[in-house]
């Protein structure tokens, strides 16, 4: 049997701290609830799911030299994943503070990205040597532009494709130039609300808003666009030769929310993986939208007990289901 290709994720890398109110929310005074806290970033959880799934995975990103970089490097390692090639930077380590309600649902989240806006092109001056032999390469929004079209470019002229997670809403905003050059993109995997701030158009409220926001993002070289809709699952749109996009609707399986966190890094991470075990891109999806709500089921951002196994065994033919929509 063949080696495992490597993944290369570049992205954010933090300390999470995760607070969730024991009752309805009630603003501008104080909740009952809970505390967690543990490491995150939305490139750090995509690689930690890999490497636990079992795809060799190395992870560049920035921490600062302090006690949460070194926990950041040392439960990141632990799980299996090279953070040989991290970067130490002279800001302290990223933080996201999420604030969730009883349900799981995430209500507002913050997010310190210094270190990692600070991020240079010349900090990263190791990827090109680590694309060689690489079989794709995940970048996070949370990447500063220029950094973005210069990945981009040495992913391209490696023949490496990339999927991006635009992160957020301001990421996406952020990011969305980083398309303008025409560089291919394998997949990007917005949510609708960073769909629109990719593309400049409204929120899409329907499934033909949402292929249409997506043939957009076709016309700039986006082979693949995956946007993610909550409990409804997903719709994956792809470019073809001659004609409409294909568009596919995932459903979602159902599952006990204990928290949302982590589950759209999941999904990106179930993807990728099953990509490169050889899957077609609607099975990959199926894959990622069974992860994401393996996730959703633990009250961890990335589940410890996770393998490719764990996903096996939920992915039956009926669930998730997938629906082929006309041209």
């Amino acid at each position: 049997m063949p080696e495992p290709v490597r993944v290369v994720v570049v992205g954010g890398a933090v300390l999470d701290a995760k607070v969730r109110t024991a009752g309805e929310p009630v603003l501008g005074t104080s909740n009952p609830g809970t505390a967690t806290s543990g490491v995150g970033g939305v490139g750090r959880n995509v690689a930690e799911n890999l490497a636990r799934l079992g795809s060799p995975t190395v992870l560049v990103a920035a921490v600062g030299d302090d006690v949460a970089g070194r926990t950041v490097r040392a439960r990141t390692a632990a799980a299996g994943v090279d953070v040989d090639h991290l970067v130490t930077t002279g800001l302290p380590t990223g933080t996201y503070t999420a604030v969730l309600d009883h349900r799981g649902d995430l209500l507002l989240a913050v997010a310190d990205m210094r270190a990692t806006d600070e991020l240079g092109t010349g900090d990263l001056a190791v990827v090109p040597a680590l694309l060689a032999g690489a079989g794709l390469l995940v970048l996070d929004g949370n990447l500063d532009v220029t950094v973005l079209r210069a990945l981009l470019r040495e992913a391209d002229e490696a023949g490496v494709p990339v999927v991006l997670e635009p992160v957020s809403v301001a990421k996406a905003t952020a990011a969305a130039p980083a398309l303008d050059d025409g560089r291919p993109v394998h997949t990007v995997t917005p949510n609708a609300d960073e769909l629109a701030a990719l593309t400049g158009l409204p929120v899409p409220d329907s499934v033909a808003d949402v292929r249409a926001a997506a043939e957009v993002l076709h016309a700039r070289g986006v082979e693949r666009v995956w946007v993610r809709r909550g409990a409804r699952g997903s719709l994956l749109s792809v470019r073809t030769p001659d004609g409409p996009p294909r568009a596919v609707l995932v459903a979602a399986p159902t599952t006990d929310v204990v928290d949302v966190t982590g589950a759209g890094d999941a999904m990106t991470a179930g993807y990728v993986h099953s990509l490169l075990a050889g899957a077609d891109v609607v099975e990959a999806a199926r894959f990622g939208q069974v992860l994401a709500a393996l996730t959703c089921a633990s009250p961890d951002t990335v589940r410890p007990d996770l393998t490719a196994a764990l996903v096996a065994d939920r992915l039956t033919p009926t669930e998730p289901t997938t629906e082929e929509l006309p041209g």
